[in-house]
């Protein structure tokens, strides 16, 4: 009995290091001020449908303000003034960057090539900074 309660503390400790583990993973860091116009086209077009998405899925959206101070779990992005800047990390590193909200069209398509980025990440793929 005692070697089955073992066993089960040890899967259940596993799944919830998994779980952790992963809350952490990718996510789409949205860096965004009061005022700017294209984060408010952003938050109209796609924003409402995002985490619905199997981007949203794999990579949350996390929004920061830039005028205030940057979150310590990112201080390794270097942080530009333009907004929106989404930014894609994955366990501390970026995997690369869309400046600008393009539109919704070319948001999907440039978002697509990050998600790529991401998977090639994890076989020495190189980090983007699509424009």
């Amino acid at each position: 009995m005692q070697a089955l309660f073992s066993r089960a503390a040890f899967f259940g400790a596993m799944f919830v290091a998994l779980t952790l583990s992963n809350a952490r993973a990718a996510e789409l860091v949205m860096f965004e001020q009061a005022g700017c116009v294209w984060c408010e086209v952003f938050n109209r077009e796609i924003a409402p449908i995002y985490r619905k998405t199997e981007e949203g899925q794999r990579a949350p959206l996390r929004r920061v303000n830039i005028t205030r101070s940057l979150p310590r779990d990112l201080a390794f992005l270097d942080v530009e003034r333009l907004t929106p800047l989404f930014v894609l990390v994955d366990r501390g590193r970026e995997i690369g960057r869309i400046r600008g909200y393009p539109g919704e069209d070319n948001f999907w398509g440039l978002l697509d090539g990050l998600m790529k980025n991401l998977d090639a990440s994890g076989t020495g793929g190189e980090h983007a900074q699509l424009f």
